[in-house]
């Protein structure tokens, strides 16, 4: 895709996003959406998971339910949509140029992550993504009351490594994270330009 993705040689930590960052959930969360807006006639376009990535599950349900005027009940809508990921999450491949950042600077540099999802789906994809022995933190969605695009979540992470705000560099494919960071006075780069994003085109029942 691009040149080979390196941290910036200015940076004493590091802040990885998971989904769509270390590991590429976001097809399998895409499907897991929308088959779940279905069934309550709600077309979860990719457009629409765009404007959604980054936010926790619980608001997204919330926000479908006021967009579309539906009516369910928006906690058993998350849940619903949270098992069909989980059933289907070991489909996700990790992000090679990532994963390679990531190996190579453990024990080098303080790593935490950053994510949206929940603690337990989190460690869950880092296992998956084969990374799980390199991070001691992770800031999940039940951790902060203000996420993404709010600076909280990587406020949290920079705090847990001891590491100042503007000495973190963070790694994302979301906009509200990539504005999340700035807002936070840290450094980042954007992942999506070193792999090929799935979504959109591989819409399937996997």
């Amino acid at each position: 895709m691009s040149n080979e993705l390196r941290p910036n040689p200015l940076a004493k930590g590091l802040i990885f996003d998971i989904d769509g960052t270390i590991c590429d959930t976001m097809p399998v969360h895409f499907i897991a959406w929308r088959q779940t807006a279905a069934e309550h006639g709600i077309d979860f376009t990719p457009e629409l998971f765009v404007e959604v990535t980054g936010v926790p599950a619980f608001q997204t349900s919330q926000y479908l339910k006021e967009k579309f005027n539906s009516d369910f009940d928006e906690m058993e809508f998350t849940l619903r949509k949270e098992a069909r990921y989980e059933q289907n999450m070991s489909q996700a491949k990790p992000i090679g140029p990532v994963v390679k950042v990531i190996r190579e600077n453990k024990g080098k540099l303080p790593m935490a992550c950053g994510t949206g999802g929940s603690q337990y789906l989190a460690w869950k994809t880092l296992e998956i993504a084969g990374v799980k022995d390199c991070f001691e933190h992770v800031v999940a969605a039940e951790d902060v009351i203000n996420h993404k695009p709010f600076p909280d979540t990587f406020l949290k992470a920079a705090e847990l490594i001891g590491v100042q705000p503007s000495d973190c560099e963070v790694f994302e494919d979301g906009q509200l994270g990539l504005e999340a960071a700035e807002r936070a006075g840290m450094m980042s780069v954007d992942v999506t330009q070193y792999y090929e994003v799935t979504i959109g085109k591989e819409i399937n029942n996997g």
